[in-house]
C-alpha cells in the first residue's frame, strides 16, 4: 500500500499546478461552507439568546388555557391569580432546573405627555427578575444592553422605558414625566404617572412606535389587579426545556391548574422564520460549492489519464489488474481530498483568527444597535465538511478511472 501512495503522490506532483488549483479550490470550498456554517450558527444563538435573556423571555412560559387563542381580544379573561401562581411556585421549587421564575402581565393604552397621547404596548416585569434572567447568558447577545439611561428598578415603581419612536412622537426626554392610561380589569379607566428612565429597543421593528417596558408592579395598579398573564421560567441548561415542558404540564394537570407550557421557540416565529431561511441558504451553498470541488476533481483527474494513456497501457501489460488502476487513481483523488481539507482548515482557522482579532460589528435586522459579529467555530459542521470532502473525491475519481482501467492494452499502448 505505501508503494501505491507514493506513486499517488508522485503523480500529483507530476501535474504540480493542476493539482494545486485542485487543491486551492477544494480549500475555498471548505472555508465558504464553515464560514457561513460559522456565521449560521452565530446568527442562530443570538436570536436564541437575545429572546431566552436580553429580553428576559426564558425557556418556558405557563398561560392559562385559551390564552394564546383568546387572549389577544379578551386578555383580563384569561389571569393567573395569586392562587394558581403561588400553587405554580409550589411546584417549580422542586424542581433544581429551574433557576428564575417570574410573573409577567403585558398591558396596552393610551400615554399621553399631557398634550398629545398615543397607544403603547408593554411588557409588566419584575425588574430584580429580569437582570437574574440576564446574569445567566452565556452569549454575547444574552448580555447585551438594549436600552439607554437607567435600568428599571422594583423601588422606583412609576419608572418606564419606552422606544425611541414613541419619544418622538410624545416629545419628550428621559426624566420627563408621561400619564398611562388604561381600562382595569373592571372596565373603569385608570390612569397612572409616569417618569420615562430609559429608551428600550423594540423587539420587533414593527413596534418602534408603540412598545414600552413597566415594572410589573406599575402594570399592576394600571390594571387595578394582582393577577399575571404569563409565568415565565428560566432553566439551568437549555438542554431541559421538552423534558421539562412535559414534566411541569403533567404536574401541573395533576393540581388542577388549567394552563399551556410553551417553549421559548414556540413564543418567537420570528427564529424559526430565519433558522429556517438560513437552512435553506446553507443547503444551497453546499451543494452549490460541492458540486464545483466535484467537477474539479473529475477534470484533474480525467487531464491525468489521457497524459497517461501509454503509462496505463504499460501497467496492465506489466499484470496490473484493472482495480489496482482504479485504486491508484482513487488515492490521487483521495489525496488531493485530503490535502484541500487541509488546507480548507487552516484558511477557517486564518479566519476565525482574524475576526476574534478585529472584532467587527453590525446592525443585525430587529436591532437597532450595533452589536458584534462573530463567526462560530462549529465541529460538527468540519467533520461533516472534511468527510464529505473524502467520499466525493473518492467518488468523482470512479468513473474515469473505471474508464481507464478498461482500455484495451493494445490500444493504450499506441495511444499518442
Amino acid at each position: 500500500m505505501s508503494t501505491w501512495i507514493k506513486l499517488a503522490f508522485r503523480n500529483l506532483l507530476r501535474n504540480g499546478r493542476r493539482s494545486l488549483f485542485t487543491i486551492l479550490a477544494i480549500g475555498v470550498g471548505f472555508l465558504a461552507v464553515n464560514t457561513l456554517g460559522g456565521f449560521t450558527r452565530y446568527i442562530f444563538q443570538s436570536l436564541k439568546d437575545s429572546y431566552i435573556y436580553a429580553e428576559a423571555n426564558g425557556n418556558l412560559t405557563v398561560f392559562k388555557q385559551g390564552f394564546l387563542d383568546h387572549g389577544k381580544l379578551e386578555p383580563t379573561k384569561y389571569l393567573l391569580d395569586t392562587a394558581e401562581v403561588k400553587a405554580m411556585r409550589e411546584i417549580l421549587a422542586r424542581h433544581p432546573e429551574v433557576l428564575v421564575v417570574t410573573p409577567q402581565l403585558r398591558i396596552s393604552g393610551l400615554i399621553s405627555n399631557g398634550k398629545v397621547s398615543t397607544i403603547f404596548f408593554a411588557p409588566g416585569r419584575v425588574p430584580s427578575d429580569v437582570a437574574a434572567i440576564s446574569s445567566h447568558a452565556v452569549g454575547v447577545m444574552g448580555r447585551a444592553k438594549l436600552y439607554d439611561g437607567e435600568p428599571l428598578s422594583d423601588t422606583l415603581g412609576y419608572g418606564i422605558g419606552i422606544t425611541k419612536g414613541l419619544a418622538r412622537q410624545l416629545n419628550v426626554a428621559l426624566g420627563t414625566g408621561a400619564v398611562a392610561m388604561s381600562p382595569t380589569v373592571s372596565g373603569q379607566i385608570n390612569a397612572l404617572d409616569a417618569q420615562i428612565v430609559q429608551f428600550v429597543d423594540a423587539p420587533d421593528e414593527a413596534l418602534e412606535d408603540t412598545f414600552a417596558t413597566v415594572p410589573l408592579k406599575f402594570a399592576q395598579d394600571l390594571y387595578d389587579t394582582k393577577s399575571v398573564d404569563r409565568l415565565t421560567i428560566l432553566l439551568r441548561d437549555d438542554a431541559q426545556t421538552l423534558p421539562m415542558r412535559a414534566t411541569l404540564t403533567r404536574e401541573f394537570a395533576a393540581a388542577g391548574l388549567a394552563v399551556d407550557v410553551k417553549t421559548w421557540n414556540e413564543l418567537s416565529p420570528f427564529y424559526m422564520k430565519v433558522k429556517k431561511m438560513f437552512n435553506v441558504i446553507f443547503f444551497i451553498t453546499f451543494l452549490i460549492v460541492f458540486t464545483i470541488v466535484v467537477m474539479s476533481i473529475v477534470n484533474t483527474v480525467t487531464m491525468a489519464i489521457m497524459e497517461r494513456t501509454r503509462e496505463i497501457g504499460t501497467l496492465r501489460a506489466l499484470g496490473v489488474k484493472r482495480r489496482g488502476i482504479v485504486g491508484l487513481f482513487a488515492i490521487e483523488s483521495l489525496m488531493l481530498g485530503v490535502f484541500g481539507a487541509m488546507l480548507g482548515i487552516m484558511f477557517n482557522l486564518a479566519v476565525l483568527w482574524a475576526v476574534d482579532r478585529i472584532q467587527p460589528v453590525w446592525i443585525p435586522p430587529q436591532v437597532s444597535r450595533e452589536v458584534p459579529l462573530q463567526i462560530y467555530f462549529v465541529p460538527d459542521y468540519w467533520l461533516y465538511s472534511v468527510v464529505t470532502l473524502l467520499l466525493l473525491s473518492l467518488a468523482a475519481s470512479l468513473l474515469p478511472a473505471r474508464k481507464a482501467a478498461r482500455m484495451v492494452i493494445v490500444t493504450a499502448l499506441g495511444y499518442a
